[in-house]
Parts: C-alpha cells; sequence; structure tokens
C-alpha cells in the first residue's frame, strides 16, 4: 500500500510547478509537503547524527551480524532517501536552474543554497505588496468583482508576510477605493450604522 502511495506522489510531483526563481516561499511549501508525505524532509534536519558503523564493546566483543545488518540497512535507507530527496528538488526546477544546481551533490547543500538565494530576494521585495496595496485603486473599465479578487490576492501576500489586516479595515479600503462613478453607493456605505462585512460588500 505503501509503495502504492509513493508512487501516485511520484506521479503528481511532475504536475508541481517547475521553481523558476520566483515565488520561493510557494515552492517551498509545496515541496516540503510532498517531501514530508514521501517520509523522507529529515535528511534536511540539521540535527540528523550521522549513522556510525559498530564498535566492539568496551569487553573487546566484536558487533554480532544483527547489528551489523541493522546498521548496513539504516546507512542503505538513508543513502536511497538522499538520491530520492536530491532529486525531487532538482527535477522541480526550471532547467536554468537544474543547471546551475545539479553539480551540488547533496540534498542539504541545495536546499541551503536555493533557501540563500531566493529567501533574501523575497524578503527584498516584502515590501512591495503592501506599497500595491496602498496604491491599487478600482477603475470603470474593467469588471468590480475581478478587481476585488486582485485586492483579495494582495491581501493574502500580506498575510503570508505575517501581517494581519483586519475584516473592517478590508471593508473601509474597498470603499475608499471604488471607482468616481460608485461615489455616492460609497458614501452611503460609509455612513451605515451597521458594520459591513466583506461578504455583504
Amino acid at each position: 500500500m505503501e509503495s502504492k502511495t509513493i508512487k501516485v506522489m511520484n506521479r503528481d510531483m511532475v504536475k508541481l510547478d517547475r521553481f523558476d526563481g520566483n515565488n520561493f516561499s510557494r515552492w517551498k511549501d509545496k515541496k516540503m509537503f510532498l517531501l514530508t508525505a514521501l517520509k523522507i524532509s529529515y535528511i534536511l534536519d540539521p540535527n540528523l547524527v550521522p549513522i556510525e558503523d559498530p564498535i566492539p564493546t568496551t569487553e573487546g566483543q566484536e558487533p554480532n551480524v544483527e547489528e551489523i545488518e541493522r546498521v548496513n540497512k539504516a546507512k542503505k535507507k538513508h543513502d536511497e532517501d538522499e538520491l530520492l530527496y536530491r532529486g525531487h528538488i532538482l527535477n522541480t526546477l526550471s532547467d536554468r536552474l537544474y543547471d546551475l544546481f545539479m553539480e551540488m551533490k547533496s540534498a542539504r547543500e541545495i536546499w541551503n543554497a536555493l533557501e540563500f538565494k531566493y529567501r533574501a530576494g523575497e524578503q527584498g521585495t516584502n515590501k512591495y505588496p503592501i506599497v500595491k496595496y496602498f496604491d491599487f485603486k478600482f477603475i470603470d473599465t474593467k469588471l468590480l468583482l475581478e478587481q476585488v479578487h486582485e485586492l483579495q490576492v494582495l491581501v493574502n501576500k500580506i498575510r503570508a508576510l505575517k501581517i494581519d489586516i483586519p475584516e473592517a479595515f478590508q471593508v473601509g479600503a474597498i470603499i475608499t477605493k471604488l471607482p468616481s462613478s460608485w461615489k455616492n453607493y460609497g458614501k452611503r456605505l460609509m455612513h451605515k450604522t451597521d458594520d459591513v462585512t466583506l461578504v455583504q460588500l
């Protein structure tokens, strides 16, 4: 049953968007979910203890066959999981990034290099969703609900930065950003005594 699940997940992995340098956090979350489901995410654990060969006891007694076999089995599984993990990361990179990172032999080395390169770049662009949110204005030439959706996407990007925007603030922002042709409607909404929810709006 487990091997069947892994086969299905390996097939579904092909459907993941290839990472091309954009939206690193989204790609990383999807990738971590998949690798956790495959039970190989432990490969990236910085506290992972190397598997040591069995050594003779203090009395000089050699390790028994079962102990040697257990260690060899654990090493084999680790090596297979490392190879699988590395392959999963590389196979969901764009061709350009694949060529850039394929020389790295360890999954952790590739992962850390991606984190260093793209997390830093992403943090530098974190201010842009906030600026876009404040600059956003509805226009008459596009469908209003389509524009509300665009605004909600910006809100979700801001929330991903761990910045919470209360619903009342969002409602007020939408009303004040309405196009001039909706001016009278916006005024009526602002002067309502009851709070308007996003759903009602």
